[in-house]
């Protein structure tokens, strides 16, 4: 009998057996790459875009670790901690290790933020080997002594990038100051700012680097192109192009919150299945709207950066950037949720004449420059404006503008002011 993929990586019998039931054979490149390091008990520095198998990466090698040692878990005190941006990517790691521990003994669970503490503290009370949470409601339990990280032997810090975007480095830098000087660390970001590789350099020991794709670079499968259009012509161009059915499963981002519901209002009225994810949205409206999405129920989702960092849905078939944003990474990670298991996608964003200088700094980060298609004539009845203005020409290697190169939170916006975050 040939010998499986994941078997010559090192895993148990049990972790095989779990991934036979999943119908996973081969490995992805972070996989084959990153298990064996964890398993060796090295600490881990892994660069790799979401949809790349990371979750498994980490999830399986510590599975087999934590359950080696057959220690029992103490009250209040779990063994291993992943720490995770977004509620949504939060649950999905969760899910992964009750997946992929499925034949395995051991306990774990997840918390966040938007929904009540109750069920959270009492699986706390028992004991986990395995906690995932975000960093604001880990800390809150923290603080009210529902837990305590003094007995972790393994930490996961995912998407650190995601983090930082957010506002959240702060709130993981106090985790990171309650664990255990003595653990086992692995990181896992998509790209590597200034500020991630600092933190990486503090909280890794001696670690192995895992690169799977270079920080910057877009998934070769994805088609992008662009329209050029007035501000208050985009709902109406968005409207046309989702009259194409190709636009299957269209995954739509907008800037703000509020854009998002303005955006998904129109498109109701227009007779497309939309829902809309983001910050304000109650956890069990954005489970419902995702659940719809994943079916088929729901074709349009339009949702924020921040909403959207937890969607793992392979059969997206178009992103589209009603707004482009204003951190260049972000368009990377927005475009990377199309093309995914295999399949092709297409990426398109809409560009108004305030968000010029995004596009620019896209292209720099990108090194190529994004096709520019005809704008279709939109019918009278919708047509508020009329954005003529040249395409942006091509990125030149100079230095950043002052107030423009930056990447952090004083980063300006078209209007001059500092840019929320969301």
């Amino acid at each position: 009998m040939t010998k499986s993929p994941f078997a010559a990586l090192g895993l148990v019998p049990e972790l095989l057996d779990a991934l036979h039931d999943k119908g996973y054979s081969t490995p992805t490149p972070i996989q084959q790459r990153a298990i064996p390091h964890v398993l060796a008990g090295r600490d881990l520095l892994g660069i790799a875009q979401t949809g790349t198998g990371k979750t498994a990466a980490f999830a399986l090698p510590m599975l087999q670790l934590l359950t080696e040692t057959q220690e029992r878990p103490k009250p209040r005190q779990p063994r291993a901690l992943v720490l995770a941006p977004t509620r949504e990517l939060a649950a999905q790691i969760h899910e992964s290790f009750v997946t992929y521990g499925h034949h395995l003994d051991f306990d774990a669970a997840v918390i966040f933020g938007g929904v009540g503490q109750a069920p959270q503290v009492e699986a706390l009370r028992k004991g986990l080997d395995v906690l995932v949470a975000t960093p604001g409601r880990l800390l809150d339990l923290m603080q009210q002594r529902h837990v305590a990280l003094s007995a972790v032997e393994i930490f996961v810090l995912d998407e650190a990038d995601r983090m930082l975007d957010m506002g959240f480095l702060p709130d993981v830098k106090r985790v990171i100051a309650a664990l255990p000087k003595h653990r086992h660390s692995v990181l896992f970001s998509a790209t590597m700012p200034k500020e991630i590789a600092n933190l990486a350099h503090s909280l890794l020991v001696d670690p192995q680097r895992v690169e799977v794709t270079p920080p910057a670079s877009t998934v070769d499968r994805i088609t992008q192109s662009l329209y050029f259009v007035a501000k208050n012509d985009k709902r109406a161009l968005l409207a046309m192009v989702l009259e194409d059915p190709a636009f299957a499963r269209t995954l739509v981002f907008t800037r703000t919150k509020h854009g998002a519901d303005r955006v998904a209002r129109h498109l109701h009225k227009a007779g497309f299945p939309v829902a809309a994810i983001h910050g304000d949205k109650g956890q069990g409206a954005r489970e419902r709207a995702l659940d719809g999405f994943r079916e088929g129920k729901i074709t349009v989702l339009v949702a924020t950066d921040i909403a959207a960092r937890g969607i793992d849905v392979p059969e997206i078939t178009h992103v589209v950037n009603f707004d482009l944003p204003n951190i260049p990474e972000s368009y990377v990670h927005r475009i990377g949720r199309t093309a995914r298991a295999g399949r092709d996608g297409v990426a398109i964003s809409f560009c108004d004449a305030e968000e010029r200088e995004y596009l620019r700094d896209i292209e720099k980060l990108t090194r190529q420059r994004i096709p520019v298609l005809k704008t279709p004539a939109l019918p009278a009845s919708e047509r508020k404006t009329v954005d003529t203005a040249d395409p942006v020409p091509a990125p030149r290697p100079h230095a950043a503008r002052p107030g423009h190169g930056g990447r952090g939170p004083g980063r300006r916006g078209p209007g001059g002011g500092r840019r929320r975050r969301r």
